[in-house]
This record gives structure tokens, C-alpha cells and sequence, in this order.
């Protein structure tokens, strides 16, 4: 599901990213480009603050191997009490996180050449870890590695409660009362009267936690097996005998930490498959970002998805999903061969290249969105070294990153940045569609295997993954989103990038219009469409502006309006003096509210440029059925019989 849902979104990226150069910002700039800055703007700051966010979470799990299967004793601060072990963790990974963070921002500020020479590090690690895991699963075909769990009936045990998986066990050639049964029964002479009616049917069996896969184990993993929080984690078709009542002793079995189905899964595996815009937010540093994002997008895709599917097929263990059975052990570094520590390296090196690559793609996208000056107060991250490496955004950044590894424990702030991520594919393959549905001439993309419907698939699956997740943080991300565009909308970022909100407003404008052509409007929808006649003095100024206040009183009537005057002269002499009467009408309209048109003629006659108006204005069914005009001031009064007569003229 996550996979057609990542590959839906790459074949719409690749489009994109194949209709023309793709310079610096990366979804950004195919987003803003394609649906305008507003949606742009909106859409590429929620997913820099998702990529800036992911980056502190990347870089936390780091050190949560660190200091959990690499070097326990490094920690700075210990647990005082039962209770404290959680608080001194959190600690410690606020303290090395930022060290960690300090240390990645500066190899990234050194140049993004080092990071790409850490890159092939990190990225051999992981070649090298999952080649492990593979071998070590055939190695369990003929060889199951060691790791026992214990259950009573079909119930799973936590391990660390006792050290023999027995009732009884023999000490000094006497059967005595095991630690298990001290836990049942609370008494260590083997009486029965305390104990626990499940504990007394039922027997104990140990039994392999990684039987192999030649024991069938694929086939029993192949169908779902939800549960409710709190519910014992117990194995199917294992003997047990139930009793009637409820169930005690909760604190001795492993019991589901969540309460699970399909959507919620499905929101928990969803962070995995967020790295597909890793290329394309570098695509300022790409040689040739034509060609490397689609093909090193997809193969990238189909590697990890084959990965991915393979490695679910042989790591499910019967029944220790949360390791509570194993004694907290390392399920997948068991299963490697030759040794655990294989895993925990590359797993550690894996996130810290997760988390270098965030540092790097996060500014860059920042710097994109600040050049473009759609957010005025972002002005300054647009700037940077004087080979275009974007300083102030990485320290930014870094500093945003630093928030999120001083809360330490993201898990509500994670859900927010998923649907960030969501939005950004969402609209990415939206852009895709409406390109493709308007068939604009610049949209002639070098990658051809794509097509709209694939794109609306793709955009309705990020949809629903989104409310699927969490519908009320999706409501939230739509929120947040949504103020950012309407204060990009709200500052005026008149930007004309030829973007398919603008295109498909010229289509349905010409949609409306061919509509209107099919006859007079019936009575009921009869409005004013009103042509209002202007006069300019000689500084080229309205010289009754009270008309277009008239005009703006009118706008109830919701029909057309346009403002129209003539420049006396010859044309190519008095063009720009049109032009300037134009823009000082339109600053005139924007001060009296009056939303409409404005159109200036240049006539050598001016009743000849009023008939002309009077005669041409409109377009199709949108034409003017009212003529607004001054009534001849003082001409009674007036030598000059020219006002009277052009009045006249105009009826």
C-alpha cells in the first residue's frame, strides 16, 4: 500500500521534474512552479519544518543505540529511583544530541562534498547490515540461532520475572518452587491453594523465538493479527487450556503496549518511507537533476520496497513483537550473522546519515523559499557563502532541530510531521494532474510514463493516509498550512511563474464564457453590467473619482465593471501615457473597493474613443448593458460647446 502510494508520487515528481530545469528547492520549486507561491509557499515551509524535524528524530535514535547497545556506560546521568529511568534517558539524549547536531552542522556547513563522502559510508554500513540480516536468515533454514521464549499455555511470559522456564526445579536433588511459581502461586513450598487456576492447568513449554523459515512460519505471518491494548500477546494453534472468569496476573505477561488494526500500522510504518524527496531537495547540487531524480527515485523505491518485503517475511517472530520475552534483546541482530554488532553499527550509522542528509536537503529548501521572496521575513536565509552553500538556513535549521532534541521525545510532534510530508506528496501529484488535465504548452515533460490518473490515485491515497493516521492532526497540518497561504496571499506575492492554478483559471473563464454565448441571460439572472466613463485631468488623474464611488455602491448587484477613459492623440506618441492613466485608474479602483476592469484608449477624436468603448467593451456575454458617465458640469454656463455636444454624442 505504502509502496504504490511512494511510487505514484515519484512517477508525478519525475514528470515534473523532467518538463525543465529544476534549480535549487527541489518539491518546492515543482509545486510552486506548477499550482502557484501560494500553494508553494504553504506546502514547502510545512515540509522543511517536517525534514527539520525529522532530522532531530534521526539524529535522538542515533543516540538511543549509543547509549542502549554501543556504550551504556557513556551516559552523563543515571536513574535515582525505579522511576527515574526514563527522565535520565531523556537527559542524556538531549545532551549528545546536541553534540551530535553541532557536529553534522558543521560538516554540512564545511561543504556538501563531505557530505557526500560520509554518504557513501553510512550507505555502505547499511548494504553491509541488511546483506546480514539475509544471511543470517539462511543460516536459520538449517541452524535456528538461540533465542527461547517462555510460555504458560499460549500465553507469553516476560522474561526478566524469573530465570527458568520450569514450575519446579531440582536443587540439591529436591524439587523446589522456581521463581515462576513464587510469582503464581506467592508461596515457595509448592502448595496449590494461592494459585493461579490458568497457571495450575496449563503447562510450561519453551520454545524458539526464530524457529527458520523451513518451520512454516512464513505461512502463519502471511494473515493479520491485531490486538487491542492490553491484551496478552498469545500464540495461535499453541495447547492451552481457558478458564472461566477473568484473567489476573497481568504484570507476568507481555501484553500489547497499543491497540492495533490496519490504519494505525499503517501511520506507524509510514515515517520509513518518507525519504523520497531526498533527491529532489538536493537538486541544486545535482549535475544532471533530469535524469538523476526519476531513475535514482525509482530504483531507490523499488530497492528499499523489495527490502523491505523480504526482511517482514523472515523477521516475524511468533511472537515477541516488543521483546519483553527475549529479556529486551536485539530480535534482527540475533538473527544476523556473523555477529549482532553488525546491526547495531549499521543501524547507527543509518540514522546518522538519515539525520546528515535532513541537515543538508532542509536548508536548501529554506534558501529556495526565501529567494523568492513570497515570505517577506524570510529575506534574509536566501543568502549564504559566496558559493551559494546556505548558511543562514542551516543555522536556522539547526537551531529548529535543537527544539525538537531538547523535547527528546517526539512522539507528539511526529504524527504533525508525517502529515506534512503527506501534504507535500498530495500536491506534488496534484500539480502533476493539473498540468496534464490543462494541457499547457509548456508542459512537455521528457519523462512519459505518466499519466493523470495515476497522479489523482496517488493524490487520494495521501489523502486518506492522512485521516487514516490521525484525522485530527491531518486537520491540525491542513490548519497550519492554511494560514501560511492565506498570509502569502494576504502580503501579495505576485509572482506569474505560468502555474496551473492561473491556467486553470484562464480554462474556466473561457469555459464560462463560450457558455454565456448560447443567448440573453434570463430575466431572474439579469444584473448591471456597468461601463463607467472616466475623465483625466492634464496630470493624467481621475478627475471625478465620485463616480467610482458610485460605482462601488453598486457591486450588490454582483455584475460586471468596467472603468474606461481616452487619452487624446496618436498612438504610438501617447502609448505610455496610457499605460500610466491605466495603472493610476487601477490604484484608484483598488482605493474606492471597486473590482473590475479598467481599459484606456487612444483616439484622436474623444467622442470617437468613447464610441469605441461603447461599442467594443466586453468579451462575449460579459458585455456592459449600462453606460455610467458624468453629467456636463456648468454647461449652461460654458462658451465651449463641445461638452454638451460629446454628451449628446455618447446617447
Amino acid at each position: 500500500f505504502l509502496f504504490l502510494q511512494t511510487m505514484l508520487t515519484t512517477i508525478s515528481m519525475s514528470a515534473i521534474a523532467t518538463n525543465g530545469v529544476v534549480p535549487a528547492g527541489g518539491s518546492y520549486f515543482m509545486i510552486s512552479r506548477s499550482l502557484g507561491p501560494e500553494f508553494g509557499g504553504a506546502v514547502g515551509l510545512c515540509f522543511y519544518l517536517g525534514t527539520t524535524f525529522a532530522g532531530a528524530m534521526y539524529i535522538l535514535g542515533a543516540i538511543e543505540i549509543l547509549l542502549t547497545y554501543i556504550v551504556p556506560q557513556a551516559a552523563i546521568f543515571y536513574p535515582s529511583g525505579a522511576h527515574d529511568a526514563s527522565s535520565a534517558m531523556l537527559n542524556n539524549m538531549r545532551v549528545y544530541g546536541t553534540v551530535f547536531l553541532i557536529l553534522m552542522a558543521v560538516v554540512v556547513f564545511v561543504g556538501v562534498k563531505y557530505v557526500n563522502k560520509f554518504a557513501s559510508l553510512f550507505l555502505a554500513c547499511v548494504v553491509i547490515s541488511i546483506l546480514s540480516i539475509y544471511a543470517g536468515a539462511i543460516k536459520s533454514i538449517f541452524d535456528p540461532p538461540e533465542f527461547p521464549i517462555c510460555m504458560l499455555g499460549n500465553r507469553t511470559l516476560i522474561r526478566d520475572q524469573f530465570d527458568v522456564c520450569a514450575k519446579t526445579i531440582i536443587k540439591d536433588n529436591i524439587t523446589v518452587a522456581s521463581k515462576l511459581w513464587e510469582n503464581f502461586c506467592h508461596n515457595t513450598n509448592l502448595t496449590t491453594e494461592n494459585c493461579d487456576e490458568y497457571f495450575l492447568l496449563n503447562n510450561v513449554t519453551e520454545i524458539a523465538g526464530i524457529p527458520g523459515a523451513a518451520s512454516g512460519i512464513l505461512k502463519d505471518n502471511l494473515w493479520s493479527n491485531y490486538l487491542e491494548k492490553g491484551e496478552i500477546l498469545e500464540k495461535a494453534h499453541h495447547p492451552s487450556v481457558d478458564v472461566a472468569g477473568q484473567k489476573s496476573n497481568f504484570h507476568l505477561y507481555v501484553l500489547s503496549d497499543i491497540s492495533t488494526s490496519f490504519m494505525v500500522l499503517v501511520g506507524i510504518f509510514f515515517p520509513s518511507v518518507t525519504g523520497i524527496m531526498a533527491g529532489s531537495n538536493r537538486s541544486g547540487d545535482l549535475k544532471d537533476a533530469q535524469k538523476s531524480i526519476p531513475v535514482g527515485t525509482i530504483l531507490a523505491i523499488v530497492t528499499t520496497s523489495l527490502v523491505c518485503i523480504l526482511l517482514k517475511s523472515y523477521l516475524v517472530v511468533p511472537l515477541c513483537r516488543y521483546g519483553d520475552a527475549v529479556n529486551k534483546n536485539l530480535v534482527v541482530g540475533t538473527l544476523s550473522w556473523p555477529s549482532p554488532w553488525v546491526i547495531v553499527i549499521g543501524s547507527f550509522f543509518s540514522t546518522c546519515g538519515a539525520g546528515l542528509q535532513s541537515l543538508t536537503g532542509a536548508p536548501r529548501l529554506l534558501q529556495a523559499i526565501a529567494k523568492d521572496n513570497i515570505i517577506p521575513f524570510l529575506w534574509v536565509f536566501g543568502h549564504g557563502k559566496a558559493n551559494g552553500e546556505p548558511t543562514w538556513a542551516l543555522l536556522l535549521t539547526a537551531l529548529i532541530a535543537e527544539l525538537g532534541i531538547l523535547i527528546a521525545s517526539l512522539d507528539m510532534v511526529a504524527p504533525i510531521l508525517s502529515m506534512f510530508f503527506l501534504m507535500c506528496y498530495l500536491f506534488v501529484n496534484l500539480a502533476c494532474a493539473v498540468q496534464t488535465l490543462l494541457r499547457t504548452p509548456n508542459w512537455r515533460p521528457r519523462f512519459k510514463y505518466y499519466h493523470w490518473a495515476l497522479s489523482f490515485l496517488g493524490m487520494s491515497i495521501c489523502l486518506a493516509l492522512m485521516f487514516i493516521s490521525s484525522w485530527y492532526y491531518a486537520l491540525v497540518a491542513m490548519l497550519i498550512a492554511g494560514m501560511i497561504y492565506k498570509y502569502i496571499e494576504y502580503q501579495g506575492a505576485e509572482k506569474e511563474w505560468g502555474d496551473g492554478i492561473r491556467g486553470l483559471s484562464l480554462s474556466a473563464a473561457r469555459y464560462a464564457l463560450l457558455r454565456l454565448e448560447e443567448g440573453p441571460p434570463h430575466t431572474k439572472n439579469w444584473r448591471p453590467q456597468l461601463l463607467v466613463l472616466l475623465k483625466l485631468d492634464e496630470d493624467l488623474h481621475v478627475k471625478y473619482p465620485r463616480l467610482l464611488t458610485f460605482a462601488s455602491q453598486l457591486k450588490a448587484g454582483k455584475g460586471l465593471t468596467i472603468i474606461g477613459s481616452v487619452i487624446q492623440g496618436n498612438f504610438l506618441e501617447t502609448y505610455g501615457e496610457a499605460q500610466a492613466a491605466e495603472q493610476t485608474i487601477k490604484n484608484m479602483m483598488d482605493i474606492e473597493k471597486v473590482k473590475g476592469f479598467c481599459q484606456v484608449v487612444v483616439a484622436n477624436k474623444v467622442r470617437e474613443g468613447i464610441a469605441h468603448l461603447i461599442q467594443s467593451c466586453g468579451l462575449g456575454g460579459m458585455k456592459h448593458n449600462t453606460v455610467v458617465l458624468g453629467w456636463p458640469y456648468g454647461w449652461r454656463q460654458s462658451e465651449d460647446p463641445r461638452s454638451w455636444k460629446t454628451f449628446i454624442g455618447e446617447f
